[in-house]
């Protein structure tokens, strides 16, 4: 019986370092929030009355497909995926401009803006760690 990867499909956790572990239940985090907003939009517009129906269903869907990207990321570092990282860090990386414009509306959303920053400093900081290039990096047997 052989596997599509050399590497064991799930890989014990003690190699895998924290800040993999750390960057990758990030990015699962932030798909899980993405999903969840653009299921929030489908049905808003589905119960509400917005003033253009099919555009508000089309944002929900499009903003749910993007939420599957940073899911399908966290999936793949876990399994020490080298390809799960790229779509992490732009997930993490697109944070910040989300962030600063958050930030803009003031009130609640300013708090929420330094938490979505947080969050995407984090990630990417994580992701680059020296240890997660090592294991991620690693010849494969």
């Amino acid at each position: 019986m052989t596997t599509d990867s050399p590497r064991a499909k799930n890989a014990p956790a003690a190699t895998r370092p924290a800040p993999l572990v750390a960057g990758a239940v990030i990015a699962l985090v932030q798909g899980a929030a993405l999903a969840a907003w653009g299921l929030y939009d489908i049905v808003a517009g589905l119960v509400g009355a917005p003033h253009n129906r099919g555009l508000a269903e089309l944002g929900g869907v499009v903003i749910l497909l993007l939420g599957l990207l940073p899911l399908l990321a966290g999936r793949g570092l876990l399994r020490l995926s080298r390809w799960g990282r790229t779509p992490a860090l732009l997930t993490d990386s697109i944070c910040l401009p989300v962030a600063y414009y958050m930030g803009q509306s003031g009130g609640v959303m300013a708090v929420l803006a330094v938490l979505v920053a947080l969050l995407g400093l984090a990630g990417i900081a994580a992701l680059l760690h020296p240890r997660v290039t090592a294991v991620l990096e690693a010849p494969r047997d």
